[in-house]
């Protein structure tokens, strides 16, 4: 409601996972650099953790989008299903119509595809999204994908993405041949200090701002404070922040707006001094 007033084309602070938006802090872009050197090299097992909000789904289809026509990929964004029901979605998101609702019968219909992929020099990229949720069994399940290889090379490259919970899971005793199998890990960090100006800057000028729209310094300090650093948590505070620079009517973003937001998103609403 506050894109004509400040001369926006979009909405720079949604919280859907938008690729478009997505800002490659230091952090982010060394995470990209290790899926991408991960998938190119067939490391196999691939691990990317980071915080609620940190940008890992946005991370993950940014990525999608920088692999070349002979990478096949597969995104599961929900992976809290039995063991097989993991192994129906992953097939049926690889284009493939499950033949027997059974497990041996969805490797040996995974293997064969993998195989005529290999033959076509392709690459085959399967995304597990939220991937702490998965049950043991399905995990368990997740193992056995990475036994599909030739001799010489892994048939499947298998991106684990998900909160710190997921380290915690996968330091099982039970998940020790997975973990073990695991060759490329990174942490997403949140934000730094320094990076929040760039970042509220990037998405603002992504979703067509002029370039009047100013956040104090005490305002950005005020954001990184309550964010801790978390893309999530900036954009639904500066998302409130705009609004209520459009009922002020104003496009300098204070510190005691920003102090209001924050009040007005924990549903303690204060008074602002104008």
């Amino acid at each position: 409601m506050y894109l004509n007033f400040y001369g926006l084309k979009e909405n720079p602070f949604n919280v859907t996972s938008d690729p478009s938006f997505l800002y490659l802090s230091n952090s982010h872009r060394e995470a990209l650099s290790h899926l991408l050197y991960g998938i190119k090299e067939r490391k196999g097992f691939l691990e990317i953790t980071g915080e609620v909000g940190a940008g890992k789904t946005t991370l993950c289809k940014a990525l999608l989008n920088q692999l070349d026509s002979h990478t096949k990929t597969s995104f599961i964004l929900n992976p809290n299903l039995s063991e097989i029901q993991l192994l129906e979605a992953i097939l049926e998101d690889f284009g493939l119509r499950p033949e027997r609702r059974a497990k041996i019968s969805f490797l040996r219909q995974l293997n064969s595809f993998l195989l005529d992929e290999l033959r076509e020099n392709c690459n085959v990229v399967l995304i597990l999204d939220e991937a702490q949720n998965l049950k043991l069994p399905a995990l368990e399940a997740v193992r056995l994908l990475s036994n599909l290889e030739t001799d010489k090379q892994k048939l499947f490259q298998i991106v684990l993405v998900g909160q710190p919970e997921l380290r915690r899971k996968l330091s099982s005793p039970s998940l020790v041949q997975l973990r073990q199998r695991i060759g490329v890990r990174y942490h997403l960090n949140p934000l730094g200090k320094d990076e929040i100006d760039k970042y509220i800057g990037h998405r603002l000028n992504v979703a067509g701002s002029p370039g009047d729209i100013n956040f104090t310094d005490e305002a950005l300090d005020k954001i990184f404070i309550y964010s801790g650093g978390i893309p999530r948590i900036i954009n639904i505070v500066c998302d409130k922040a705009l609004l209520t620079g459009l009922v002020l009517e104003t496009k300098e973003i204070s510190a005691d707006i920003i102090v209001k937001s924050i009040y007005e998103i924990e549903g303690k609403p204060v008074e602002i001094r104008v």
